[in-house]
């Protein structure tokens, strides 16, 4: 191994994913939404960060 860390993708189609991603959707349709992506990435526990190969 490389030593790189691999990036493992959250299952978004269970029950509890999909609330989470149907709240950040209607702020975004509200215009409540400052960040969509930030909101996101909190909503889903990520850190946001991508890194470059």
């Amino acid at each position: 191994m490389s030593g790189k860390k691999s990036q493992q993708s959250s299952d978004l189609t269970t029950p509890q994913n999909v609330s989470k991603g149907q709240a950040v959707y209607d702020r975004i349709t509200s215009g409540k939404c400052k960040d969509a992506t930030a909101e996101l990435n909190a909503a889903y526990g990520r850190n946001g960060k991508r890194k470059s190969a």
